[in-house]
Protein backbone atom coordinates (compact mmCIF):
# COMPACT_ATOMS: atom_id res chain seq x y z
CA UNK A 1 0.00 0.00 0.00
CA UNK A 2 2.69 2.79 0.83
CA UNK A 3 4.14 2.26 -2.58
CA UNK A 4 2.16 4.58 -4.04
CA UNK A 5 2.62 8.28 -3.08
CA UNK A 6 -1.07 9.00 -2.47
CA UNK A 7 -0.91 6.63 0.56
CA UNK A 8 0.63 8.58 3.63
CA UNK A 9 0.01 6.23 6.37
CA UNK A 10 -1.02 2.80 6.97
CA UNK A 11 -2.05 1.21 10.51
CA UNK A 12 -4.11 -1.69 12.05
CA UNK A 13 -6.34 -2.19 15.14
CA UNK A 14 -8.85 -3.93 16.79
CA UNK A 15 -11.03 -0.82 16.66
CA UNK A 16 -11.55 2.39 14.26
CA UNK A 17 -12.16 5.86 16.18
CA UNK A 18 -16.17 5.96 15.69
CA UNK A 19 -16.65 2.78 17.38
CA UNK A 20 -17.60 1.98 20.79
CA UNK A 21 -14.81 1.04 23.36
CA UNK A 22 -16.69 -1.83 25.20
CA UNK A 23 -13.69 -4.37 26.11
CA UNK A 24 -11.80 -4.11 29.60
CA UNK A 25 -10.01 -6.18 31.32
CA UNK A 26 -8.75 -6.40 34.79
CA UNK A 27 -5.56 -4.22 35.39
CA UNK A 28 -2.71 -3.50 37.99
CA UNK A 29 -0.08 -1.02 38.21
CA UNK A 30 3.39 -1.77 40.21
CA UNK A 31 4.19 1.47 41.93
CA UNK A 32 6.93 0.23 43.63
CA UNK A 33 5.43 -0.73 47.12
CA UNK A 34 2.80 -2.92 46.06
CA UNK A 35 1.13 -4.65 43.06
CA UNK A 36 -2.68 -3.99 43.70
CA UNK A 37 -5.44 -4.43 41.00
CA UNK A 38 -6.55 -1.18 39.31
CA UNK A 39 -10.11 0.21 40.64
CA UNK A 40 -9.86 2.03 37.08
CA UNK A 41 -12.47 0.58 34.35
CA UNK A 42 -9.98 0.51 31.69
CA UNK A 43 -10.71 0.14 27.88
CA UNK A 44 -8.58 -1.49 25.43
CA UNK A 45 -7.44 -0.97 21.74
CA UNK A 46 -4.95 -3.19 20.10
CA UNK A 47 -2.57 -1.30 17.20
CA UNK A 48 0.45 -1.70 15.40
CA UNK A 49 3.53 0.55 15.60
CA UNK A 50 2.00 2.89 13.11
CA UNK A 51 -1.57 3.37 14.34
CA UNK A 52 -1.21 6.81 16.53
CA UNK A 53 0.90 8.43 14.03
CA UNK A 54 -1.70 7.75 11.17
CA UNK A 55 -4.13 9.65 13.23
CA UNK A 56 -2.70 12.02 14.29
CA UNK A 57 -2.06 11.29 18.17
CA UNK A 58 -0.07 13.94 20.14
CA UNK A 59 2.35 11.88 22.24
CA UNK A 60 2.55 13.89 25.34
CA UNK A 61 5.23 11.50 27.35
CA UNK A 62 7.21 9.03 26.34
CA UNK A 63 7.16 7.33 23.15
CA UNK A 64 4.93 5.59 20.66
CA UNK A 65 5.55 1.71 19.49
CA UNK A 66 8.38 1.19 17.80
CA UNK A 67 9.93 -1.37 15.53
CA UNK A 68 13.35 -0.63 17.00
CA UNK A 69 12.33 -2.53 19.53
CA UNK A 70 11.37 -5.93 20.31
CA UNK A 71 10.28 -5.45 23.90
CA UNK A 72 7.42 -3.22 22.49
CA UNK A 73 5.61 -6.04 21.93
CA UNK A 74 4.48 -6.30 25.44
CA UNK A 75 4.92 -2.57 25.96
CA UNK A 76 1.81 -0.37 26.76
CA UNK A 77 0.55 3.29 25.61
CA UNK A 78 -1.91 4.89 27.53
CA UNK A 79 -4.00 7.85 27.15
CA UNK A 80 -4.07 11.08 29.74
CA UNK A 81 -7.21 9.81 31.44
CA UNK A 82 -5.92 6.54 32.06
CA UNK A 83 -3.07 8.10 34.07
CA UNK A 84 -5.85 9.83 36.09
CA UNK A 85 -7.55 7.16 37.15
CA UNK A 86 -4.52 4.84 37.88
CA UNK A 87 -3.74 7.48 40.50
CA UNK A 88 -0.27 8.74 38.91
CA UNK A 89 0.52 12.65 39.51
CA UNK A 90 1.45 12.88 35.71
CA UNK A 91 1.88 11.64 32.52
CA UNK A 92 5.64 11.66 32.86
CA UNK A 93 5.34 9.56 36.51
CA UNK A 94 3.22 6.77 34.26
CA UNK A 95 6.55 5.88 31.90
CA UNK A 96 8.47 2.61 32.82
CA UNK A 97 5.96 1.82 35.38
CA UNK A 98 5.05 -1.80 35.06
CA UNK A 99 1.98 -2.44 34.24
CA UNK A 100 -0.13 -5.90 33.99
CA UNK A 101 -3.45 -5.45 31.77
CA UNK A 102 -5.15 -8.77 31.17
CA UNK A 103 -2.58 -11.32 32.93
CA UNK A 104 -0.36 -9.46 30.56
CA UNK A 105 2.99 -7.84 31.99
CA UNK A 106 4.34 -5.17 30.15
CA UNK A 107 5.73 -1.71 31.22
CA UNK A 108 3.94 1.90 29.87
CA UNK A 109 5.94 3.53 27.67
CA UNK A 110 4.30 6.28 26.33
CA UNK A 111 1.30 8.77 27.60
CA UNK A 112 -1.14 10.28 24.38
CA UNK A 113 -3.41 12.95 24.47
CA UNK A 114 -6.93 12.38 25.28
CA UNK A 115 -8.88 12.31 22.19
CA UNK A 116 -12.48 11.58 21.22
CA UNK A 117 -12.66 7.82 19.92
CA UNK A 118 -16.21 7.54 20.64
CA UNK A 119 -18.75 9.99 19.89
CA UNK A 120 -19.13 13.34 21.95
CA UNK A 121 -21.95 11.41 23.60
CA UNK A 122 -19.64 9.93 25.59
CA UNK A 123 -16.87 11.16 27.49
CA UNK A 124 -12.89 10.43 27.05
CA UNK A 125 -12.77 6.74 28.88
CA UNK A 126 -8.93 5.50 30.36
CA UNK A 127 -7.60 3.97 27.75
CA UNK A 128 -4.36 1.50 26.81
CA UNK A 129 -2.88 0.62 23.48
CA UNK A 130 -0.86 -2.04 23.20
CA UNK A 131 0.53 -4.31 19.99
CA UNK A 132 -1.00 -7.62 19.22
CA UNK A 133 1.05 -10.94 19.25
CA UNK A 134 -0.36 -12.33 15.98
CA UNK A 135 -2.39 -10.18 12.79
CA UNK A 136 -5.32 -12.24 13.79
CA UNK A 137 -6.54 -9.83 16.20
CA UNK A 138 -6.73 -6.94 14.28
CA UNK A 139 -10.10 -6.03 12.91
CA UNK A 140 -9.04 -2.97 10.53
CA UNK A 141 -6.86 -1.23 8.41
CA UNK A 142 -6.88 2.28 8.55
CA UNK A 143 -5.30 3.83 5.11
CA UNK A 144 -4.48 7.65 5.32
CA UNK A 145 -4.20 9.21 1.52
CA UNK A 146 -3.82 12.51 0.28
CA UNK A 147 -6.41 14.58 -1.11
CA UNK A 148 -4.39 15.23 -4.21
CA UNK A 149 -5.65 12.01 -6.28
CA UNK A 150 -8.19 10.40 -4.31
CA UNK A 151 -9.41 8.20 -7.61
CA UNK A 152 -6.21 6.64 -7.98
CA UNK A 153 -5.03 6.10 -4.49
CA UNK A 154 -8.85 4.04 -4.19
CA UNK A 155 -8.22 2.18 -7.52
CA UNK A 156 -4.14 0.94 -5.69
CA UNK A 157 -5.74 0.28 -2.45
CA UNK A 158 -8.28 -1.76 -3.97
CA UNK A 159 -5.74 -3.51 -6.62
CA UNK A 160 -3.50 -4.55 -3.38
CA UNK A 161 -6.40 -5.80 -1.66
CA UNK A 162 -7.45 -8.10 -4.64
CA UNK A 163 -3.73 -9.17 -4.66
CA UNK A 164 -3.07 -10.29 -1.45
CA UNK A 165 -7.16 -10.80 -0.35
CA UNK A 166 -8.94 -12.06 -3.78
CA UNK A 167 -11.24 -14.27 -1.97
CA UNK A 168 -12.73 -11.65 0.09
CA UNK A 169 -14.95 -9.06 -0.57
CA UNK A 170 -12.94 -5.09 -0.68
CA UNK A 171 -15.06 -2.89 1.22
CA UNK A 172 -14.29 0.71 2.73
CA UNK A 173 -15.72 3.86 4.25
CA UNK A 174 -14.83 7.24 4.90
CA UNK A 175 -13.42 8.33 8.84
CA UNK A 176 -15.65 11.29 8.07
CA UNK A 177 -18.59 9.54 7.12
CA UNK A 178 -18.13 7.22 10.19
CA UNK A 179 -18.15 10.36 12.41
CA UNK A 180 -20.75 12.01 10.42
CA UNK A 181 -23.15 9.12 11.25
CA UNK A 182 -22.61 9.29 14.83
CA UNK A 183 -24.32 12.57 14.51
CA UNK A 184 -27.33 11.81 11.99
CA UNK A 185 -29.98 12.13 14.42
CA UNK A 186 -29.18 15.20 15.37
CA UNK A 187 -28.38 16.89 12.24
CA UNK A 188 -32.16 15.65 11.07
CA UNK A 189 -33.56 17.03 14.44
CA UNK A 190 -32.23 20.24 13.21
CA UNK A 191 -33.53 20.33 9.93
CA UNK A 192 -37.37 19.13 11.35
CA UNK A 193 -37.06 22.28 14.11
CA UNK A 194 -35.84 24.78 11.34
CA UNK A 195 -38.91 23.50 8.55
CA UNK A 196 -41.38 23.94 11.74
CA UNK A 197 -40.25 26.87 12.86
CA UNK A 198 -40.45 28.61 9.74
CA UNK A 199 -44.00 27.44 9.37
CA UNK A 200 -44.89 28.37 13.06
CA UNK A 201 -43.53 31.89 12.54
CA UNK A 202 -45.23 32.26 9.06
CA UNK A 203 -48.73 31.45 10.66
CA UNK A 204 -48.01 33.46 13.71
CA UNK A 205 -47.06 36.15 11.16
CA UNK A 206 -50.06 35.55 9.27
CA UNK A 207 -52.43 36.05 12.41
CA UNK A 208 -50.64 39.52 13.57
CA UNK A 209 -51.08 40.46 10.11
CA UNK A 210 -54.95 40.20 10.86
CA UNK A 211 -54.99 41.06 13.73
CA UNK A 212 -53.56 44.04 13.35
CA UNK A 213 -55.74 44.77 10.72
CA UNK A 214 -58.72 44.58 12.40
CA UNK A 215 -56.95 46.87 15.76
CA UNK A 216 -56.21 49.71 13.09
CA UNK A 217 -59.72 49.25 11.48
CA UNK A 218 -61.31 50.19 14.63
CA UNK A 219 -59.21 53.18 15.19
CA UNK A 220 -59.42 54.39 11.91
CA UNK A 221 -61.24 57.67 12.85
CA UNK A 222 -58.75 58.27 15.88
CA UNK A 223 -55.95 58.41 12.94
CA UNK A 224 -57.93 60.50 10.88
CA UNK A 225 -58.05 63.00 13.71
CA UNK A 226 -54.16 62.68 15.00
CA UNK A 227 -53.31 63.33 11.33
CA UNK A 228 -55.31 66.00 11.16
CA UNK A 229 -54.06 67.67 14.49
CA UNK A 230 -50.68 67.03 13.02
CA UNK A 231 -49.21 63.47 14.17
CA UNK A 232 -46.72 62.37 11.62
CA UNK A 233 -46.26 59.23 9.87
CA UNK A 234 -44.08 57.65 12.57
CA UNK A 235 -46.46 58.48 15.25
CA UNK A 236 -48.78 57.00 14.37
CA UNK A 237 -46.67 53.44 13.21
CA UNK A 238 -45.13 53.65 17.02
CA UNK A 239 -48.59 54.04 18.47
CA UNK A 240 -50.12 51.68 16.90
CA UNK A 241 -47.46 48.98 17.18
CA UNK A 242 -46.75 49.64 20.40
CA UNK A 243 -49.89 47.26 22.07
CA UNK A 244 -48.40 44.57 19.95
CA UNK A 245 -45.08 44.65 20.94
CA UNK A 246 -45.63 44.75 24.31
CA UNK A 247 -47.77 41.45 23.19
CA UNK A 248 -44.59 39.57 21.25
CA UNK A 249 -42.41 40.64 24.66
CA UNK A 250 -44.64 39.13 26.87
CA UNK A 251 -44.76 35.91 24.70
CA UNK A 252 -41.05 35.99 24.75
CA UNK A 253 -40.80 36.12 28.43
CA UNK A 254 -42.55 32.99 28.25
CA UNK A 255 -41.33 30.97 25.72
CA UNK A 256 -37.27 31.56 27.08
CA UNK A 257 -37.66 29.54 30.34
CA UNK A 258 -39.11 27.23 28.59
CA UNK A 259 -36.97 27.13 25.31
CA UNK A 260 -34.21 26.94 28.08
CA UNK A 261 -35.32 23.90 30.13
CA UNK A 262 -36.12 21.65 26.73
CA UNK A 263 -31.99 22.13 25.20
CA UNK A 264 -31.08 22.11 28.31
CA UNK A 265 -32.36 18.35 29.03
CA UNK A 266 -31.44 18.04 25.19
CA UNK A 267 -28.19 18.76 25.91
CA UNK A 268 -27.72 16.44 28.73
CA UNK A 269 -27.28 13.66 26.52
CA UNK A 270 -23.51 14.57 25.16
CA UNK A 271 -21.05 14.77 27.63
CA UNK A 272 -19.54 17.32 26.50
CA UNK A 273 -21.85 20.21 25.56
CA UNK A 274 -22.12 24.42 24.47
CA UNK A 275 -23.38 26.19 27.35
CA UNK A 276 -26.95 28.11 26.64
CA UNK A 277 -25.91 31.84 27.16
CA UNK A 278 -27.83 34.66 27.54
CA UNK A 279 -27.10 36.76 23.94
CA UNK A 280 -29.03 34.08 22.18
CA UNK A 281 -31.89 34.62 24.25
CA UNK A 282 -31.13 38.21 23.29
CA UNK A 283 -30.76 37.69 19.90
CA UNK A 284 -33.75 35.72 19.72
CA UNK A 285 -36.02 39.02 21.33
CA UNK A 286 -34.81 41.24 18.88
CA UNK A 287 -35.17 38.91 16.22
CA UNK A 288 -38.66 38.19 17.42
CA UNK A 289 -39.51 42.20 17.50
CA UNK A 290 -38.17 43.13 14.17
CA UNK A 291 -40.41 40.58 12.68
CA UNK A 292 -43.36 40.95 14.44
CA UNK A 293 -43.03 44.84 13.88
CA UNK A 294 -42.10 44.72 10.59
CA UNK A 295 -45.76 42.70 9.98
CA UNK A 296 -47.04 45.55 12.11
CA UNK A 297 -46.00 48.21 10.18
CA UNK A 298 -47.53 47.48 6.75
CA UNK A 299 -51.26 48.00 8.12
CA UNK A 300 -49.85 50.62 10.51
CA UNK A 301 -48.17 52.57 7.44
CA UNK A 302 -51.54 51.77 5.26
CA UNK A 303 -53.38 53.68 7.87
CA UNK A 304 -50.60 56.42 8.22
CA UNK A 305 -50.94 57.29 4.56
CA UNK A 306 -54.34 57.57 4.40
CA UNK A 307 -55.97 60.62 3.83
CA UNK A 308 -57.83 61.81 6.92
CA UNK A 309 -60.45 63.49 5.10
CA UNK A 310 -61.97 59.35 3.81
CA UNK A 311 -62.31 58.72 6.81
CA UNK A 312 -63.80 61.64 8.42
CA UNK A 313 -66.37 62.68 6.25
CA UNK A 314 -68.61 59.54 7.38
CA UNK A 315 -70.86 60.24 10.27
Amino acid sequence: LLSNSNVQNVARSSRIPTGRLLDAMGSQLDTGNTTEPSKADIKFVVTDEDFVTAYGIKTVAGRNFSKTFTTDTSAYVINETAVKALGLKNNESAIGKQFTYGGRKGNIIGVVNDFHFESLHQRILPLVFFMAFSSGNYNGISVKVSGNNLKGALAHIEQTWKKFLPETPYEYNFLDSRFEKLYASEQKQGIIFSVFSGIAIFIACLGLLGLSAFAISQRIKEIGIRKVLGAGAGNIVGLLSKDFLKLVLIAALIAFPVAWASMSKWLEDFAYRVDISLWIFAISAICATLVAFATISIQALKAANANPVKSLRTE
